[in-house]
């Protein structure tokens, strides 16, 4: 083979960059090795940011929350069998969201895996995945590049999002053709997610079943907020004059501070309304599946959602809008011309009145000094400093740090609130604070408890070494839920709830150059938080509170069975 013909030669490993980049891939999440590590750097080398990661599952939850903010695939690269399955979790969860994201995995030799004759890291890894994504496809040719990753790109973002596994075999990614011929394989994919027009009638059913209610409701879903059809949005609830709840990563499409946000009196606008619109919301587990205490049996349902199957789920649906929700949100509003939906005044002001006095009670809450500082004096702490930031994200996990951070941390831009999500997964934290930090380049505020911060956090070192404006506040009740448990055995060993008690994470972000503050008092909260803030560097705060606060499962006890044995 002659000097020229060799310089006129591409790879596999080439070509996916090639074609991620003609795409406009700009950011891969991942873990390198066998076999992808020279992915990698030919990614690198090609000016795509590379962020590594210190665990599969980390990168795949930084891939999915750039999905959610961008409304592109996030980019997630591992290594074969283990560290593809590490991701696989991130992957399931991405489509359990729908979070747009591709996983790209190396994979050993398919003919010796076929046959089970033991190869290095054997796996069957696009079967293994297909039970937990919309999409799994195995490349096995080089020329087949390109139109393997159109298909991945098109399946993450149509439709409702998710995720997608691209299964590239060792063999594909040291393959060799021709560059001119490789070129001609790749391609940047038109419209990958085609607007979803509902139908004019199930438009005008919705506006006749909204105009006809004495108490509507509107609940803004996580799908609403990755629509980003936020103006519109905004402009139907303020024109119709309709009360909302937002879900958690709903808030901040209208600001928390609105005054038709019901979030204050939600249990009792759940149970009073008579028509309610889920926007890009479903009645699952988190709104107790339509069914139970907080809902009345005559309640009707208005359900925009670009999944038919949603429909119907646990409720009868009364008007069902299927289409993407931005289109459904131009046609309602295009709508109200010729079927105008009046505002509910009377209904408006019982609602304020429970608003009132909830708030009233929360604020005794906030207000009451302790030593040790619990939840409620804690988070108003951090709540008073973010109200002058409110363009941070803030990622939110835990279980009570999770529940009483949603409801007393107010937001107010769209997309900035950035927690568990359907699942309800501890463990996000870490991989989404690095992606929307790297997605956005603005500041991030990770508010963790001290159990599901164990889950990611050797990515701190992650964080500090990309110098990512991250900030971390740490929970520290010693505990799972609390760290007060017992052992009924009676033994030296800790309570299955109990942690190390007086655990120091601040030193731990030390160690990798960070910034770390030890804040025992809501002042000194402030002041550390603040200080983050100001100087954009890695930081930890390891908020001190007291071992014997904290609900065991948060709000969510009802879930979590108790023996009725007694030992």
């Amino acid at each position: 083979m002659s000097a020229d013909q060799t310089q006129n030669l591409t790879d596999g490993m080439h070509i996916i960059v090639d074609a991620l980049k003609k795409n406009g891939i700009d950011t891969i999440y991942g873990v390198v090795g066998i076999p992808v590590t020279d992915m990698a750097r030919h990614a690198q080398a090609e000016g795509i940011r590379y962020i590594g990661f210190r665990h599969e599952q980390s990168a795949g939850n930084a891939a999915a929350i750039s999905g959610f903010i961008t409304q592109k695939p996030g980019i997630c690269l591992t290594v074969s069998a283990p560290g593809f399955l590490n991701g696989m979790v991130a992957l399931a969860n991405a489509t359990t969201n729908g979070f747009p994201m591709i996983q790209i995995s190396g994979s050993s030799d398919r003919a010796i895996i076929d046959l089970q004759q033991g190869d290095y890291e054997e796996l069957d890894q696009m079967n293994t995945a297909k039970p937990f994504v919309k999409a799994s496809y195995r490349v096995n040719k080089p020329e087949d590049l390109g139109i393997a990753l159109a298909r991945a790109i098109r399946a993450s973002v149509s439709g409702r999002p998710g995720g997608v596994y691209l299964d590239l075999t060792t063999e594909v990614l040291s393959a060799v053709m021709d560059k001119d011929a490789a070129d001609k394989t790749i391609f940047t994919v038109e419209d990958p997610a085609p607007r979803q027009i509902p139908s004019p009638d199930s438009v005008n059913k919705a506006l006749k079943l909204l105009a006809s209610a004495k108490r509507p409701l509107i609940i803004l879903g996580k799908g609403a907020a990755y629509a980003q059809a936020d103006d519109n949005i905004r402009q139907f609830i303020e024109t119709t004059g309709i009360p909302y709840l937002p879900m958690s990563m709903a808030k901040g499409l209208l600001p928390d501070t609105h005054p038709l946000s019901a979030a204050s009196a939600r249990s009792y606008a759940l149970s009073s309304a008579d028509v309610v619109v889920l926007m890009g919301a479903r009645l699952n587990w988190l709104l107790d599946h339509g069914k139970g205490k907080h809902w009345s049996p005559e309640t009707q349902f208005i359900q925009l959602d670009i999944e038919p199957s949603e429909i119907d789920s646990n409720r009868p649906i009364a008007a069902p809008v299927v289409g993407d929700i931005y289109s459904s949100i131009e046609s309602l509003l295009a709508g109200l011309k010729s079927t105008p939906v009046k505002s509910p005044t009377e209904w408006i002001v019982s609602i304020d009145e429970h608003k009132k006095i909830n708030v009233e009670k929360m604020a005794v809450k906030l207000n009451t000094d302790t030593s040790p500082m619990n939840y409620f004096n804690a988070l108003r702490a951090i709540r008073d400093v973010l109200v002058d930031h409110q363009d941070v994200y803030v990622v939110n996990e835990g279980a009570n740090t999770l529940d009483n951070g949603r409801n007393i941390i107010d937001m107010y831009q769209p997309r900035k609130r950035l927690d568990c999500g359907t699942w309800g997964v501890m463990g996000v934290g870490m991989g989404y604070a690095v992606g929307a930090a790297v997605t956005s380049g603005k500041p991030v505020v990770a508010i963790e408890g001290d159990s599901a911060f164990g889950f990611s956090g050797m990515e701190i070192e992650t964080i500090c070494r990309y110098k990512l404006p991250v900030t971390i506040l740490i929970f520290n009740n010693g505990g799972i839920y609390r760290g007060d448990g017992v052992n009924l055995h009676g033994d030296q060993d800790p309570s299955p709830t109990v942690l190390m008690g007086g655990a120091r994470y601040d030193k731990m972000i030390e160690a990798f150059g960070g910034i770390g503050y030890q804040a025992t008092t809501p002042a000194e909260v402030q002041e550390a938080l603040r200080a983050g803030l100001a100087s954009g560097h890695p930081t930890l705060i390891n908020v001190v509170i007291d071992p014997a606060v904290g609900t065991e499962s948060g709000h969510i006890g009802n879930l979590n069975p108790k023996s009725v044995v007694k030992n």
